[in-house]
């Protein structure tokens, strides 16, 4: 196997694990599970197995004191992107809401021209436009499917805070960070969230006995957490971040297909166009910022 075709096939199991999210959350959720202790056990397994990866791979914890600060504001704006997204997950079908967060590198595009008057380009007008055509068909896709002005507006706010994280990382000090390093940290800082959602971890609730429940406690720590942070990683220094990103179409294809194979969800001819929208919005918006950096 090449180099090339390992990146590609890392980039696609990254993708599509990402997109299992709701296949373990759900469940937890109907079993009545919050989605603070969802989170919670998410984020305190992944800590936990990543940190043990990094032990035996020898990686580095080391943080300098003075990005202390930022990076538990990071890990803040990590969780809440999780938080909003699986609190999303009750006010609207799945599918949608997995395309709906792929706005995200809309976001990052739109605050490096905002608050760092970085040029923004004809196509990336023309893929906002896309995007927002995009969401408008999303946001109303017809009879039986289940979308709520609350869902979509927790979506789109899951997105900006993944957004912002990222710009952060971009524009600091962090950036210099080992990615497996900014990863643990995000997941353990993360955990603050869940602290104060839960008055100090008191409130967190028992996972329910049995092999489901536990199943889905360690696929959604492993598979859309572990598995998809550490293909990504691989897969951009195989290939390069642009091809990646745009494979990572593969995750709002998961959640759809997940939502109308296993929860019943309907997908209509209003939410398919809006889908292809925001997927065709994101490519363009891709290799155009690969066309500027050529």
């Amino acid at each position: 196997m090449t180099r090339t075709t390992k990146g590609y096939i890392l980039g696609a199991v990254a993708a599509v694990s990402y997109g299992t999210n709701p296949l373990f959350a759900v469940p937890l959720y109907e079993l009545g599970m919050g989605v603070s202790s969802v989170l919670f056990y998410r984020y305190l397994f992944a800590t936990i197995i990543l940190g043990t990866i990094m032990l035996i791979r020898g990686d580095s914890f080391l943080l300098a004191r003075r990005d202390l600060p930022l990076m538990v504001l990071l890990g803040i704006f990590f969780a809440m992107s999780s938080v909003l997204l699986f609190e999303a997950y009750r006010y609207m079908d799945v599918g949608l809401a997995s395309t709906l967060l792929f706005v995200e590198p809309v976001f990052i595009a739109l605050i490096l021209w905002i608050f760092f008057h970085e040029r923004i380009s004809l196509w990336t007008l023309i893929s906002i436009a896309i995007c927002l055509t995009g969401v408008v068909f999303l946001c109303n896709p017809g009879e039986g499917a289940h979308v709520t002005a609350t869902g979509v507006t927790l979506v789109i706010l899951s997105s900006l805070a993944y957004a912002l994280y990222m710009v952060m990382i971009n524009k600091s000090r962090i950036r210099h960070l080992a990615g497996s390093t900014l990863t643990f940290y995000s997941l353990l800082f993360g955990m603050i969230v869940f602290a104060v959602r839960t008055d100090g971890f008191t409130e967190v609730q028992p996972v329910p006995s049995g092999l489901l429940p536990w199943a889905c406690v360690a696929g959604i720590s492993i598979v859309p957490t572990i598995v998809s942070l550490l293909t990504v990683a691989i897969s951009i220094q195989c290939i390069g971040s642009v091809p990646v990103s745009i494979l990572g179409a593969l995750e709002p294809i998961t959640g759809v297909m997940f939502g109308v194979a296993l929860f019943g969800e309907i997908l209509t001819v209003r939410a398919s166009i809006g889908i292809v929208l925001i997927i065709l919005a994101v490519i363009v918006l891709i290799l155009s910022g690969r066309r500027q950096h050529s």
